[in-house]
């Protein structure tokens, strides 16, 4: 038989090799393409995640690394198609996001999951921040806030994950001091984190865009999960400190003491605060306990919201 994708898939490092080549999977997504009755165009790569996504005309086609690979994607193509429709029923606050136009599957050498959404023109937020004065950004990150706040919501459980007592979600805090570990691991036992709503995941840059109107996208649910309302803005902080005038719009009216202790609360609950904590503070891993971290956070946050 005779195979679409001829690529071998063994290892995380095979996947990394192949993902983000178009020859590799153009007989794949052209199959794809046909099997859904949509309209053949050029292929392009589009920024490099975990998932191999491409652009084709109008159209964004993502094709998730298949169990050969060593990561299992159950989880993350359920989360993306819930999150998009959750999020879709938030549009009445604005919320701008691609519409799923097809999911499924084809079994080839490997099974391969799929979803194809809208294409959506844009520029990356980090791009437009950088292109941006004081008062441009003090509005998106106003925008920003409304954004969130909307998409914040209760909703029902859509995947297996437990953003505080999954120990898989903990390992990017490893190298960290023993004692600083022991800490955390008492201080989120004993936690009261309130209540927990539909949160992305992942705001960074490269996750929101600005179309042509001015307005917010935002795009790759992959992340989303239920979550305390800290978990959200915890990120934010150092996704865009380098813009402060865009984190004053986003908290405007906040006190700059609260929001250090969301961020705090929310960094140690995050998936990728280990790693965030790490490259923000140079040392990090080497902190003896969370008062250290509970300061630089503080004095961070007090710098960029000195003008509230």
């Amino acid at each position: 038989m005779e195979h679409l994708f001829t690529e071998r898939i063994e290892c995380w490092e095979d996947w990394g090799r192949i993902f983000q080549s178009v020859p590799a999977f153009e007989k794949l997504i052209r199959h794809i393409f046909d099997k859904e009755r949509l309209p053949q165009a050029k292929i392009t790569h589009l920024t490099p995640g975990t998932n191999a996504v491409f652009r084709v005309g109008d159209y964004v086609v993502k094709i998730y690394a298949p169990p050969q690979s060593g990561m299992d994607q159950t989880d993350g193509r359920r989360t993306e198609l819930f999150a998009a429709s959750f999020a879709a029923k938030a549009g009445d606050a604005g919320i701008s996001i691609p519409r799923v136009e097809a999911f499924g599957e084809i079994r080839d050498r490997y099974c391969f999951a799929y979803i194809i959404m809208d294409y959506i023109a844009g520029r990356e937020l980090g791009q437009e921040l950088a292109a941006s004065d004081g008062e441009r950004q003090f509005r998106l990150g106003r925008r920003l806030r409304t954004l969130t706040d909307a998409m914040n919501v209760p909703c029902e459980p859509f995947n297996r994950i437990q953003v505080i007592s999954d120990p898989d979600r903990s390992r990017r805090w490893k190298p960290y001091a023993e004692g600083f570990l022991r800490e955390r691991e008492a201080y989120l036992a004993g936690i009261n984190p309130g209540e927990f709503v539909f949160t992305h995941g992942d705001l960074c840059a490269d996750n929101i865009l600005v179309g042509e109107d001015g307005e917010l996208l935002v795009i790759d649910f992959a992340d989303a999960v239920l979550a305390p309302r800290c978990y959200e803005p915890s990120l934010l902080l150092f996704e865009y400190r380098s813009h402060p005038a865009f984190l004053q719009g986003y908290w405007e009216g906040e006190r700059a003491e609260d929001v250090a202790e969301k961020v705090f609360n929310g960094i140690l609950i995050h998936e990728f605060g280990g790693d965030i904590v790490k490259a923000a503070f140079p040392g990090a891993t080497a902190f003896e306990s969370l008062k250290e971290l509970r300061e630089r956070i503080s004095q961070l946050l007090s710098t960029i919201l000195q003008k509230n």
